[in-house]
């Protein structure tokens, strides 16, 4: 028998919409308003959602036009199963049941039309409502930056108190909240099923904290559709998140608006910001990344600036400003502030090798904080991963160098009787 469908009126953000509810399994519903393009609506369903895997012969959840936007949800880590209560031995056998994948519950994919490769998708945050709690772990000699040097784990569940803006990650020390996906990515152009936990070109885990409400990420596209996910939902993270985790949650609503610009490639992503372009490398070796971001930098202001390679070269090295979004995917991360005002100067934050740099200032914030602040070695650990801001020196010579920072005003009196 048919099933029939039903209408329901339902009010978002003092908006009248029109949602229409008709089939056995999860669907996304489109809804007519006055902005520009359609407004779709994507719940975080088992239908709706794959667990650490892209397949670019997924069959899409949705499909939408350019312009269109998309409020979705996303889920916690193992379909939800990243909760308050949850153990971290419960996430250790979570994890041996998922070999060759990633933690990550992915929505989508999105299918956008007239997407084509060689094409660069634009995708534009609009606004991003978490959940109440969030979640900061490392696994017992797993992943994480230090394996080897933090042979026990530690799984930290907070309250993320909204109207303050703030998470009390330890008694007395509050992370700032600035909520970004940590996933965000298009399909890989080649076949079969790859693990979340990498990002490359097409986007993915970047980890890259910029990426908050107001942001835009372009992608280029690999295939047919574009097929854009999202997921990996954090609260906050530090430059580096160093113990594999910056403070994990998901989102009630994810806002996008999504367009696909035609006539222009990309072999990086990049990402856009109110004040700055970012420009992006990424590759195993810190090293390579770093070459691949100088190489990008360096292409970005050549086509925005208009001016030769060798005075782009220049205008890079005058106002460098350069971070390590993340060392624990992999796949590590790199990425330069380049200002849209000409005038503005950015602040100038060694080792030959840079992964052996950014282990060198890394492992002295953890013991910095364990010794000036009195932290327990795993809790220091924990902090740097969350509120650490690991900066690229301008490179001098064969030499580069890495600073990274921890603000002093996360300390301040407890909000609650200890």
């Amino acid at each position: 028998m048919k099933r029939q469908s039903k209408l329901a009126l339902v009010i978002f953000a003092g908006t009248l919409l029109a949602v229409s509810h008709g089939a056995a399994t999860a669907q996304t519903v489109a809804v007519a308003t006055g902005a520009p393009g359609k407004v779709h609506l994507l719940p975080a369903t088992m239908e709706t959602t794959q667990l650490g895997w892209y397949d670019n012969a997924q069959k899409p959840v949705l499909t939408i036009k350019p312009g269109d936007s998309v409020i979705m949800e996303t889920m916690m880590h193992f379909h939800d199963r990243l909760v308050p209560g949850a153990t971290l031995d419960m996430l250790l056998k979570i994890r041996q049941e998922v070999p060759g994948r990633g933690a990550h519950t992915l929505t989508g994919p999105i299918y956008v039309e007239g997407a084509e490769p060689g094409d660069v998708l634009k995708v534009k945050i609009n606004r991003i409502v978490p959940r109440s709690y969030g979640v900061n772990m490392n696994y017992p000699g797993l992943a994480g930056q230090f394996p080897k040097e933090f042979p026990e784990g530690r799984v930290r569940y907070v309250y993320l108190d909204w109207d303050n803006k703030v998470a009390e990650f330890l008694p007395g020390v509050f992370i700032p909240l600035r909520p970004f996906p940590g996933i965000l990515g298009v399909a890989r152009a080649e076949p079969g099923r790859y693990s979340t936990v990498p990002p490359g070109r097409y986007g993915g885990n970047l980890d890259l904290r910029e990426l908050t409400a107001g942001s835009t990420l372009y992608l280029p596209v690999f295939v047919k559709g574009a097929l854009l996910w999202a997921s990996d939902a954090h609260a906050a993270q530090g430059n580096g998140e160093i113990n594999l985790t910056g403070i994990e949650t998901a989102f009630r609503e994810f806002n996008i608006t999504v367009d696909v610009i035609k006539g222009r490639s990309l072999e990086w992503p990049r990402a856009e910001t109110p004040t700055h372009w970012l420009t992006l490398g990424y590759d195993e070796d810190l090293n390579k990344a770093l070459e691949i971001l100088k190489s990008e930098t360096v292409k970005f202001i050549t086509e925005e600036r208009r001016v030769a390679a060798p005075d782009a070269q220049r205008i890079m090295m005058q106002r460098w400003d350069c971070r390590i979004s993340e060392v624990v995917d992999i796949v590590k991360g790199t990425f330069c502030f380049n200002p849209k005002d000409a005038r503005a100067r950015p602040p100038v934050g060694s080792n030959a090798d840079l992964n052996k740099a950014m282990d060198a200032a890394s492992m002295a914030m953890i013991n910095l904080l364990a010794e000036k602040r009195q932290l327990d070695r795993l809790d220091a650990y924990g902090l740097a991963s969350v509120a650490m801001d690991c900066r690229i020196a301008p490179p001098t010579g064969s030499e580069v160098a890495v600073h990274c920072l921890t603000p002093k005003s996360l300390w301040r009196t407890p909000a609650r009787t200890q």
